[in-house]
């Protein structure tokens, strides 16, 4: 009988290179719709469409999933202004409830979609940054079923 003697690998920060990704200025590069890669391609080819790849750098946006966290961020966030000012309003002021409804409606309305694409983008970019789903160095072919 033959005996296999396996060798063994001892994986160090060294022993692999890799592309160095900042988590922040990904995020900046992706909130103004940049490439979180290189910042000089664009990110989205429509309102929220995101293009397939970088003009710029060739870097494939397709393994991004946003999904629904933008969306949520933005809820929060826009949530997170209009709810206290509302408050400080009705108790300090009282105005009438059109007026409010006149003035919040459209706030809430016009910032959630000025904030939308940005915070995806920002996503995106931490995506990229952390290397999650596709945006590692290895291909979808390369990883070993598990």
């Amino acid at each position: 009988m033959e005996t296999v003697n396996p060798v063994t690998t001892v994986w160090t920060r060294d022993s692999v290179t890799v592309e160095k990704r900042d988590v922040w200025t990904a995020m900046k590069r992706g909130f103004v719709g940049r490439c979180p890669r290189c910042g000089k391609g664009k990110l989205f080819r429509a309102f929220l469409n995101v293009d397939d790849h970088c003009s710029e750098c060739g870097l494939d946006f397709t393994p991004h999933r946003a999904d629904d966290l933008p969306a949520y961020l933005v809820i929060v966030i826009v949530g997170h202004i209009v709810v206290p000012t509302a408050l400080w309003i009705e108790t300090n002021y009282s105005p009438a409830v059109w007026l409010q409804l006149s003035i919040y409606l459209p706030f809430t309305f016009i910032a959630s979609l000025a904030l939308l694409q940005p915070v995806k983008g920002a996503v995106i970019g931490l995506q990229w940054a952390l290397r999650m789903h596709g945006f590692d160095e290895k291909g979808a072919d390369d990883i070993a079923p598990g």
